[in-house]
């Protein structure tokens, strides 16, 4: 099954990076309309993109300030029965984030065209940890 595959750097300390991963008010500034839920083992998230994509997840995994993985558990047919998640190491400066969206059913056109989006969705999520800026969600890709 392929494997979608993102690894960089957030000026900006693990806790703050976890936070926008994991917080309601985090993952609002960078990736969905509206977002509901909590790091916490079982626990199920919402990821509301519009009236036709009203998503949800539960989480699989979880290490504060670490770690956490999503199993989607509504979404898109593609998209299922995926899991998203992420790692943190702190480095000097900052936070590495290894970035993953795995065990898709095929390397087809959405899974190319969900690749490029979630590296330029990662890019908001770093320019907020860094500065703050947040993406209008109409001009997120």
């Amino acid at each position: 099954m392929p494997d979608i595959l993102h690894r960089f750097f957030v000026k900006a300390g693990p806790e703050k990076v976890f936070s926008a991963f994991t917080t309601p008010a985090g993952l609002n500034a960078w990736w969905p309309l509206e977002s509901a839920g909590k790091p916490a083992l079982n626990e199920i998230y919402r990821f509301y993109f519009g009236a036709e994509y009203d998503w949800r997840a539960k989480v699989i995994h979880t290490e504060p300030n670490k770690e956490c993985t999503w199993q989607m558990t509504e979404a898109m047919h593609d998209w299922m029965p995926t899991q998203i998640g992420f790692a943190l190491t702190p480095e000097r400066d900052g936070t590495a984030v290894y970035f993953f969206h795995n065990n898709w059913q095929q390397a087809n056109e959405h899974f190319a065209i969900s690749n490029f989006c979630w590296g330029q969705l990662l890019q908001g999520l770093k320019n907020y940890c860094e500065t703050g800026i947040i993406v209008p969600f109409e001009k997120r890709n």
